[in-house]
């Protein structure tokens, strides 16, 4: 991207406008303020903005890309770099920072000279005080959440209180739980709250490990703040709470009773936050115990595998689930509620079989679909309407905006009134009658009532919201007096017309401004009645479009007028707080139409994407998790078919418990396997958020969570290589899948040595079967795990077998040409061959290079099958050795190394000293060694 992209017209920045004696006034004011840096600070100076010191360079670097924006402010020993940044820039920088990025914080001062003051900031958890700007033409997508973590260890069991704040919707909520060493509860708890900022106090217990909580967060791409830990308190926190939550005390004291330490993360949020400084704030928050256990956990990996949000960079929206799902027509918040929708998948068969249920009545109903489509599309975003209602700037704007938007209701009622199918109870019950007590007399009847009263409705559609006179006994009394003055200066612009014997309007203009009342006529007809004019009225101006004057008369009535128009203003100003205020009482009301609406609005945003793709998809038929098995026939990538020119082919995937409820995928890369085990995780996603999904026939098990390792993303910027973030990952899945999840791994073990992959990948898949017992999809190169499936079960161990099945991805090589051809079908059965050097020539590699590369896997192939007779007197050195080993001996030796890796997990390492460390741990390797002696297989690590 070229550096004047982002430079206004001409390439040219506002001018900083500053003489030497402002410079070095403004200069001593910077220097003292306090180091933060995560803080970007911007300066209004009115027509533009400016930025200095590390920021001005940030600004310069990251979005003008040119140093070349840079200017020295003062003289060159005490200089400071700094930027000029134009009114449209501004809110570029303020989206970017707030919106999308998640290590910076942004400040707003005004003043002048070496006096300034702090008057707006913000962060990507706390966006209050920069909306108007942020949202002013965008749509509010996510309402961003601030998370408060207090971690504590108890009884050789650490355990995390949680606590967060929605802003936007006014909410709190608090959880507590025990937590294992990787964090996976947290980590699906920030996802599934769409946490944009994580609190947490600075001086945690050392005896807890945080680097995998803030590795955690980094993956989450969560803004991470450090606060003290005097703030993480609970005094006074009922006494607190009852100020701002609506209803009575009693249960919010009962609540916090439930809890031991999450109060503190409770008091850290209200800290921060500065909730009771805002009197807005008073009355009008909800706050809830939240369940881990009420959704289905995702984490960050997970997110990510499945595409599930929207990337800064897709090209094509259907690049994500997000994207590709979003049909809403409201604005913002069907948005936001798919948003949440995405990332809380629902656990409960019978709430996931009503959103179905909604889904397929609008699929049946065309007219009904479409009838609310219309509909929805002419209501505005109630709950920013709602947030806007509590400014001190608050006008008629909302209040107007919500009584139109209020007033599709009842004609969402009669189109849903219509619907007469199968589901119409349901109907009745989930939205007729809610929608029947929102427009009762009480509730949207008196705000109905109190805008056609107050509000000056025929006025609106020509842009202006005003009081209605009628409503207020003062306005009316000063509307009537205004009439009374505006007739005699008609009176007077007829009265002088004739005087100087020139037609009204035409010749003669009156006009109202900044001079007040005053006639206007043109040059050429002041020539006519110069005497007149000179000697009767006063020239106030002369220019070339004419010559404005007045009289004695018009100057004391257009003074009368103005006086009068003031006290008008001033009047009106009060009735539009009170009108505004009242309009206030009614946010609960809001709040459930908000609900209602959002969630009709996604419904039908779910029924339009079934209907309206080249395949239709197909309902599902939900089970309980304990029950039944994942079968999808001819199921698709929603995501990859919405692409331009892609021809889909569709697979199958039958999950069976006992039989295939563990399946091992081999065949080439490129081959389909990744995209396969992708699409299965998405649909069951898909049928747990209550859409249909992209099947010929599907039924599916409740899945508790889905974990995800597909492709190892670098993270070396982090410090963490390609295979040690593989293997945190797959930590987390070790550590938090149950036999109610799904597991999607592809390719693990590929980022070290073969053997040390190899036996990683078969000891996981060991651990997967026997302990995890989840439905899992294993892609791999290893076509040695394939045996897994044919092993014995350990004298050992009566486990009841899960159920282990081999499949693998087509494809065909031509005999006469060798050619590959990818046939992008699942079949049963292990893939016997390898292909990698077909794929190097499907990338034209040179043939010089493909010859030696076949050369080589020949003569590993020799090795590899070649007899090993270890007391065969004919032994050479040299000779080629076979160092593949028989299942025994791969099953027992792998059974002993995770054995072995149990005895390293378990040892307490937090309390030992390192010479400690070392001795257990040479103690550790010296009884796996001995145990060697008798292995093949385990004696190659040595």
């Amino acid at each position: 991207m070229e550096g004047d992209d982002f430079l206004p017209e001409g390439g040219k920045l506002p001018e900083l406008k500053l003489d030497a004696r402002q410079a070095q006034g403004f200069i001593s004011f910077f220097r003292r303020l306090p180091q933060d840096a995560r803080a970007v600070r911007l300066f209004d100076r009115r027509d533009y903005y400016t930025a200095h010191g590390e920021n001005a360079t940030f600004i310069a670097r990251t979005y003008y890309h040119t140093m070349s924006a840079l200017r020295q402010l003062g003289s060159s020993s005490d200089g400071l770099s700094s930027v000029s940044v134009s009114k449209a820039m501004f809110e570029t920088i303020a989206r970017s920072i707030l919106l999308d990025r998640t290590d910076r914080t942004l400040e707003l001062y005004e003043g002048s000279g070496s006096s300034w003051r702090l008057t707006k900031s913000g962060t990507p958890g706390n966006i209050g005080s920069f909306e108007d700007i942020l949202f002013a033409n965008n749509d509010m997508q996510d309402s961003p959440v601030i998370v408060a973590l207090f971690p504590v260890f108890r009884e050789s069991q650490l355990h995390v209180g949680l606590s967060f704040l929605d802003m936007t919707n006014r909410k709190l909520g608090l959880a507590e739980f025990p937590e294992d060493s990787r964090f996976t509860n947290v980590e699906s708890a920030l996802v599934a709250l769409g946490c944009k900022e994580c609190l947490l106090p600075a001086d945690c217990d050392k005896s807890i490990d945080l680097h995998p909580l803030q590795e955690a967060i980094t993956n989450c791409n969560i803004l991470l703040t450090e606060r003290k830990k005097s703030d993480f308190k609970s005094k006074d926190l009922v006494q607190d709470l009852g100020r701002i939550i609506r209803g009575s005390i009693e249960p919010v004291r009962d609540l916090l009773s439930q809890f031991d330490y999450t109060l503190g993360a409770l008091g850290a949020l209200l800290t921060y936050a500065e909730l009771l400084a805002d009197d807005t704030n008073y009355g009008n928050y909800t706050i809830e115990k939240y369940s881990l256990d009420h959704y289905m956990r995702l984490d960050s990996a997970a997110v990510r595998a499945l595409n599930i949000a929207e990337g800064k960079t897709d090209i094509n929206k259907n690049f994500s689930l997000f994207g590709l799902m979003n049909r809403t027509c409201t604005v913002g918040m069907g948005k936001r509620l798919l948003n949440r929708w995405l990332k809380q998948p629902l656990l409960d068969v019978n709430e996931i079989n009503n959103r179905l249920d909604m889904v397929q009545a609008f699929i049946d109903d065309p007219e009904l679909r479409q009838g609310l489509r219309q509909k929805l599309k002419r209501i505005s975003d109630i709950d920013r309407l709602t947030h806007s209602l509590r400014r001190k700037s608050a006008n008629l704007q909302p209040v107007v905006k919500l009584y139109q938007s209020c007033m599709q209701l009842s004609y969402m009622k009669s189109v849903l009134q219509q619907y007469d199918g199968q589901f119409s109870e349901l109907i009745r019950t989930k939205f007729l009658d809610p929608l029947e007590e929102l427009l009762s007399e009480n509730r949207l009847g008196r705000f109905a009532t109190l805008c056609e009263t107050a509000i000056d409705l025929d006025q609106v559609e020509n842009g202006e919201y005003r009081i209605s006179p009628s409503y207020s006994s003062d306005l009316a009394v000063l509307k009537d007096e205004l009439s009374v003055v505006e007739d005699h200066i008609n009176n007077l612009h007829q009265h002088t017309a004739a005087d100087l014997d020139l037609s009204v309007d035409k010749q003669l203009k009156l006009e109202k401004g900044p001079l007040g009342h005053v006639f206007r006529i043109s040059k050429k007809e002041e020539q006519k009645v110069r005497k007149k004019l000179n000697s009767n009225y006063i020239i106030i101006e002369t220019r070339k479009d004419g010559v404005k004057f007045s009289s004695p008369k018009l100057k004391r009535l257009g003074d009368q007028y103005q006086g009068l128009f003031s006290e008008y203003t001033s009047c009106q100003k009060k009735v539009v707080d009170e009108v505004v205020q009242v309009s206030d009482t009614f946010s609960e009301v809001f709040e459930n139409v908000a609900a209602l609406v959002s969630e009709l609005d996604v419904l039908q945003s779910f029924a339009d994407l079934a209907t309206s793709c080249p395949v239709p998809y197909v309902r599902p038929d939900i089970t309980a998790s304990d029950e039944g098995d994942i079968i999808l026939k001819g199921s698709r990538h929603p995501c990859l078919e919405a692409q331009d020119g892609v021809n889909f082919i569709p697979n199958d995937c039958t999950l069976v418990r006992g039989k295939s409820w563990f399946q091992i995928i081999t065949g080439p890369n490129m081959g389909g396997k990744s995209t396969f085990i992708r699409q299965v995780g998405v649909n069951v996603l898909m049928a747990q958020v209550g859409s249909f999904v992209p099947c010929d026939q599907a039924s599916i098990s409740v899945r508790d969570c889905i974990f995800a390792r597909v492709g190892a993303g670098d993270c070396q910027l982090r410090g963490v290589s390609t295979f040690m973030q593989e293997m945190l990952e797959t930590a987390s899945i070790l550590k938090g899948a149950s036999d109610k999840s799904l597991i999607i791994i592809d390719e693990l073990g590929r980022g070290t040595s073969t053997y040390d992959g190899f036996g990683l990948a078969w000891a996981i898949c060991e651990h997967l079967v026997e302990v995890t017992r989840a439905p899992t999809l294993f892609a791999t190169h290893f076509h040695e795990l394939t045996a897994l499936a044919h092993k014995n079960v350990d004298e050992h161990r009566h486990v009841p077998d899960v159920g282990i099945a081999n499949y693998h991805v087509g494809a065909h090589i031509d005999p006469s040409s060798r050619k590959l051809t990818m046939l992008y079908k699942v079949e049963p059965g292990a893939c016997d061959q390898s292909f990698g050097i077909h794929v190097a020539e499907f990338a034209n590699f040179p043939e010089a290079v493909v010859a030696l590369a076949k050369s080589k896997a020949e003569e590993l192939e020799d090795f590899s099958t070649t007899p090993n007779f270890p007391d065969d007197s004919n032994d050479e050195v040299g000779a080629k050795r076979k160092r593949v080993f028989s299942p025994d001996d791969v099953t027992r030796g792998a059974a002993r190394a995770r054995l072995f890796l149990d005895e390293f997990a378990a040892l307490p390492l937090d309390e030992m000293d390192g010479s400690k460390t070392v001795e257990m741990f040479a103690k550790l390797r010296s009884d796996l060694q001995k145990d060697a002696a008798d292995n093949p297989w385990l004696q190659q690590f040595f």
